[in-house]
Formats: C-alpha cells, structure tokens, sequence
C-alpha cells in the first residue's frame, strides 16, 4: 500500500519534480501547497504519511509551519527540504522535531531514503547534520532558565537570526547598518552565553522567540 506523501513548495516545477522522481516507488503525491496556511488546511484534508516541507517560501516561513504542525499532529514525520545549507536551519529543525533535512541538490537516492525513513518512524538526519548541532543543542546555558536582558533591537536582530537570514539581509530587513547588525550579534551572542549563530538559533527557539 502506498503511502501518502504532501509536498509544501511555491515552485510549481519543484513540486512536479519530485512527483516524478517518485514515480516507481511506494510513495504517492497526494497533496500540494504552496504556503504555509496551505499546508496546515492541507494536513487536515488528506492526513498524509509524510510531509516534505520547503523553508523559504513567500507565503511564509516553513520552519514556523513545521511547529504549528507538529503541535497538532506530533508523530506526523516532516522532512525540510531546502536549497541552503544554513545550520541554523538544521538546528531550528532538529529542536522542532523535524524527521530529516534534505537539500534540493541532493541526489533522487537521498530524497527517497529520507522519505522512506521518515514513513517508517526512524530519523532521516545524516550523522554529519546533526554532529553539526549537536553542540548547540547540548550548550548547557540552553538548558537554563535564565532571563538575558536583551534590548527590543538585540531581540528583533536574534529573531531574525534565527530565521536563518545573513547579517546584510538582516541590515536591510530593519533598516540598519551591516556593522550595526554585526555589533549586535556580538552583544546577543555574549549575553546568551554562546558561542555561534546556530547554538543562538536553538535559543531562540526553546525562548519561544521564533
């Protein structure tokens, strides 16, 4: 019995793609969104086995979506599906309860196996992603319930770091400077105690920040 795969995507031609390199195997297209609110409305309608969830999308941040679903449907495995290869997304993913992480260079064999993995109930991570955050989820401030006293700027500035933007898109996200932005990551990164933007992105995360 095949199983039900939805495909959350705003390119129509990724979307196709992946229908086709399925084809053959015991996972079934039986869905698409191109948006966020789409995918939930989505998840409701057909109750896939499987989500394969892209991040950057103009309808939103499928991080985020990743969360929301995973609050209503907390054994539905979703697979990231993304074309960078940001670790703070592999982090916010890992600490969201993400399946796996796939990027869209990946080869047909590596989408099918995280897939396949995912439908079965085991973990589609490679030992390279999550040794790459491992760190991060580990850091003992991470675990502490400590109030840092971030400034309304520091704390829009992490926000956005955690979404996975670089310091230039941040600087032209709130209308700053790039050095701006930069000194402000220096401030949030010694307040938090951590070292790296990817153990700041699984902060923000455990904050309820993002």
């Amino acid at each position: 019995m095949s199983k039900k795969l939805l495909i959350v995507d705003d390119h129509e031609i990724i979307r196709v793609g992946i229908g086709l390199l399925l084809e053959g195997t015991d996972i079934t297209v039986a869905g698409e969104a191109t948006t966020a609110a789409e995918a939930l409305t989505q998840v409701e309608q057909i109750s896939p086995d499987v989500v394969l969830l892209d991040i950057r999308m103009e309808g939103g941040d499928g991080l985020n979506a990743l969360g929301r679903i995973k609050l209503d449907h907390p054994d539905l495995p979703i697979v990231l599906f993304s074309a960078y290869d940001n670790p703070t997304y592999i982090a916010r993913a890992v600490a969201l309860g993400a399946a796996g992480f796939v990027l869209k260079s990946a080869s047909r064999e590596r989408l099918t196996e995280a897939l396949k993995l995912a439908v079965a109930g085991e973990s589609a991570w490679t030992r390279e992603e999550l040794r790459r955050v491992t760190g991060a989820l580990a850091t003992p401030r991470l675990s502490q319930d400590i109030e840092v006293p971030l400034t309304q700027r520091e704390s829009e500035v992490l926000r956005q770091m955690a979404l996975g933007l670089t310091n230039k898109e941040i600087a032209k996200m709130l209308g700053i400077s790039y050095e701006t932005v930069k000194e402000h990551v220096q401030h949030i990164l010694r307040k938090i105690g951590v070292s790296d933007r990817t153990q700041a992105a699984v902060w923000a995360v455990r904050k309820n920040l993002v």
